[in-house]
């Protein structure tokens, strides 16, 4: 069932948390920094992952780049908000310490995260959550788009179009759905929601 957003808006907290999530290619990432350079009071909330870092990609702007061992030590420690092994032997998560140092901060956390971990953030903080569904036009547009991309094999493609039906499929677990069909449409969408829920135009 769709939570109402209207009614998270309302909610009287510092502790606020924004989450956009998408399949793959659905245009999350560009959503992200769309808000994060309009709103003064939104931060990049930094995920943790054990992965080696890519290109110009720096520790603790990017990512938190640790290692495997230490990623477990952290998931036993109870220090994660949610966690997942995406690929064997690749985690990815959120800290918790990461929204904490955010909130000292009097900004609120904004998370691009995938489908099933913002189900768990969203579980976890249900009163003090906007949580918006990147949805692309359809799955046939989503392939073009990560065909354009001329990084996949065929077999990778079809393993990411079938992920990104599945997880369509959630997309009324959150409290808004915003069609990317024109990406400046998409972006004045996500910014009217993210004005109401925070309550300013900062």
């Amino acid at each position: 069932m769709q939570i109402g957003w209207q009614r998270i808006r309302q909610v009287n907290t510092h502790k606020k948390i924004i989450i956009l999530t998408a399949p793959s290619g659905a245009g999350k990432t560009s959503i992200t920094r769309y808000l994060l350079n309009n709103f003064s009071r939104l931060a990049f909330s930094v995920s943790a992952a054990t992965r080696a870092p890519r290109g110009e990609e720096r520790n603790g702007i990017d990512y938190y780049f640790i290692s495997t061992e230490d990623f477990n030590r952290k998931i036993k420690a109870n220090e994660f908000v949610e966690w997942e092994m995406v690929y064997e032997g690749k985690y990815y998560g959120t800290l918790k310490s990461e929204f904490h140092r955010i909130w000292k901060e009097g900004r609120i956390p904004v998370l691009d995260i995938d489908v099933k971990g913002a189900i768990h953030v969203q579980q976890q903080y249900p009163e003090s959550t906007l949580s918006l569904f990147i949805e692309p036009p359809s799955v046939e547009e989503l392939k073009r788009r990560l065909i354009s991309r001329g990084t996949e094999s065929p077999e990778a493609l079809q393993a990411r179009v079938n992920k990104a039906s599945y997880e369509i499929s959630f997309k009324h677990h959150f409290n808004k759905i915003i069609v990317n069909d024109q990406l400046e449409k998409a972006c004045g969408e996500a910014a009217q929601a993210v004005r109401s829920f925070i309550g300013d135009n900062s």
